[in-house]
């Protein structure tokens, strides 16, 4: 009796240690999404994974508000964006690639996905990073996803320049004044060039992240 007790006890232990070692979606929840151009040529859909504690529905929501505003110039339209709350151990909330990689390779999330953690340990430390087709040869894993850490200023225009990035497969900046791809993202720089929205279209259609309306 007292074997099977220790037995019994030793399987609780073990089972909670794997729990809470566990990467898991604890729920989701669509948003709903203002139109935010008037006669849009593409779709986007789009998935947002956060950690609870690390940041608020509400801020994330603001954030893609304003940046489907700033795709909009470009004929460009999220119709649809997934709130995904994620579960995992305290390494995970922070942006590296070896566990980032894990992270996003368990959790198999449709693309292009924004994840929003609490820091980064990559160097040097962007306040967001994003990553394509282009440089995700070692990392696949990562490919077509976006990482907005939590002390990122403007994440709004933060995440527009992040997704377009994404969306062009590019990682080119801009000097023209007021652009969105300046390297310094402000909300003065919201601006895309007609070359840039060809490309964004063009580029991200044939990679499958947007899906043409006409």
């Amino acid at each position: 009796m007292i074997f099977l007790l220790r037995t019994l006890l030793v399987l609780v232990v073990c089972t909670a240690a794997w729990a809470g070692d566990s990467i898991a979606v604890l729920d989701r929840r669509e948003l709903a999404i203002e139109r935010s151009a008037a006669t849009p040529s593409h779709r986007l859909d789009l998935v947002l994974a956060y950690f609870e504690g690390d940041w608020r529905p509400e801020a994330i929501r603001a954030a893609l508000r304003r940046s489907a505003q700033v795709l909009a110039q470009c004929g460009v339209e999220i119709a649809k964006a997934e709130l995904v709350r994620i579960e995992a151990p305290a390494r995970f909330r922070v942006f590296d690639t070896p566990q980032s990689r894990e992270l996003a390779g368990t959790l198999a999330l449709s693309r292009p996905t924004i994840y929003f953690v609490a820091d980064t340990r990559q160097q040097p430390a962007f306040e967001a990073e994003a990553i394509g087709r282009a440089n995700s040869g070692t990392r696949p894993e990562l490919r077509d996803t976006v990482w907005v850490t939590r002390g990122a200023r403007d994440p709004d225009i933060v995440l527009a320049h992040e997704l377009a990035h994404v969306l062009m497969d590019s990682g080119e900046h801009s000097e023209e004044s007021g652009n969105l791809m300046r390297e310094e993202t402000t909300p003065q720089n919201t601006r895309l060039t007609e070359a840039q929205c060809a490309r964004l279209r063009e580029t991200a259609t044939a990679n499958g992240l947007l899906q043409p309306l006409r």
